[in-house]
């Protein structure tokens, strides 16, 4: 279908913007530059559109983070996603639950209560509440054990598809190509260009490259000599019969790392933390495990007793893109201003992807520097100036 890319798309020979990947953080830049610039943008993605993470997540929006910096990032997302049905004419199914954070430990509640206060500062309306006014939220939930929880009435959650087509249609509409199931198979730098060889022996010369890869990333730095200490963290993800409604808010346990929620279909959708799946190694497990399976069935029958019964019918995985300070690595890479990182959000990318397409096309496009772009900056690391700002990275 060629209106959501096309194996055939017809390449220029020379590009203004090359995006390496057809992820929803790949699609939403290219869409923004489009709406921006009359730049010549292509999207090269080596499978099919949503064959990677961003057709693999949960779907969840929040505001609810632990660092100023990234609740303003989510407020203007969530502002973003609340319009954006209508700006890319597709059906989102977003839907304003809420976000039900739940604490068991003296830690998680400190953690809840600082983050709340943050909140209130920012105009973020998350109220802290006890264990019985959660369970009035999720009659389903058993409280016992429960401290405190906060509760944010504007997060909510996404159906992932319709975000990667609709961005991927609006753009190809406003004239970028979108080229699926060729790989980048080398790259050169070339002058001030780089030159992407192609696995169908053809080439793609652009004066910016945007590695839009994700947990795959060090496929296309690799070929250029660049090490960035990013690494794809495996985790799963299940998805049970439908319902009829009864889980109105995404609920996270902070203890276990459990998350769950209720599509508009009435299927149960959750993951949870594996803390021992390792991430040191550059490859990518996209294979489901019957351990999961057992792990968050317990958890699941401890948490809301009366889901011990259904049915599961669907199970994944996908990679995190994990970054070594919890911050994403966005911005030109040290040594080669011509490719920009556009990676290391550490599973949390597809929530952030409106407001960052946004920001970074503003910066390609203008020469707006949003201020995250500071802090996001690739060559933090070699300096040795990267610091962890937050802890609520759920999953």
């Amino acid at each position: 279908m060629t209106g959501l890319g096309s194996r055939d798309a017809t390449l220029p020979a020379i590009c203004d913007v090359a995006i390496v990947g057809g992820g929803v953080m790949g699609l939403a830049t290219a869409y923004h530059l489009a709406e921006l610039s009359r730049l010549r943008v292509v999207v090269i993605e080596r499978g099919y559109l949503l064959s990677g993470a961003s057709g693999r997540n949960g779907g969840g929006v929040r505001m609810q983070w632990g660092d100023e910096g990234n609740v303003r990032v989510m407020m203007e997302s969530i502002e973003i996603c609340r319009g954006l049905a209508q700006e890319l004419g597709i059906n989102l199914w977003f839907r304003q639950g809420g976000y039900l954070f739940l604490a068991r430990t003296a830690a998680g509640e400190a953690r809840l209560q600082r983050n709340a206060a943050l909140h209130r500062s920012l105009g973020v309306p998350t109220r802290l509440i006890g264990p019985e006014d959660a369970r009035e939220l999720v009659p389903e939930l058993d409280p016992t054990g429960v401290r405190l929880a906060a509760f944010n009435p504007r997060d909510g959650v996404v159906f992932p598809w319709p975000f990667v087509w609709g961005y991927a249609a609006r753009a190809i509409a406003n004239g970028v190509v979108v080229r699926t199931h060729t790989e980048v198979t080398g790259a050169d730098v070339a002058d001030r260009d780089l030159v992407l060889r192609l696995a169908t022996g053809e080439q793609l010369r652009a004066h910016l490259v945007v590695n839009a890869t994700g947990a795959w990333s060090h496929g296309l730095n690799d070929m250029l000599g660049i090490s960035l200490p990013n690494r794809p963290h495996r985790h799963e993800i299940l998805s049970t019969e439908p319902l009829k409604p009864v889980l109105d808010p995404l609920v996270v346990d902070l203890a276990s790392g459990l998350y769950l929620s209720q599509s508009t279909r009435g299927e149960i959708v959750g993951g949870i933390t594996m803390p021992d799946e390792g991430g040191g190694s550059v490859s990518v497990d996209q294979r489901s495990s019957l351990r999961f399976l057992a792990h968050i069935g317990r958890t699941i029958t401890e948490l809301l007793p009366r889901f011990g019964g259904l049915k599961v019918l669907r199970q994944w995985a996908g990679p995190y893109d994990v970054s070594p300070d919890g911050d994403a690595i966005v911005g030109p890479t040290p040594g080669i201003d011509g490719l920009i990182q556009l990676c290391g959000f550490t599973g949390h990318g597809f929530m952030m992807a409106p407001a960052v397409g946004r920001l970074l096309a503003r910066w390609i496009a203008r020469g707006e520097r949003h201020s995250m772009l500071e802090r996001w900056d690739p060559g933090r690391f070699a300096r040795g100036d990267g610091t962890r700002r937050e802890d609520m990275i759920i999953g």
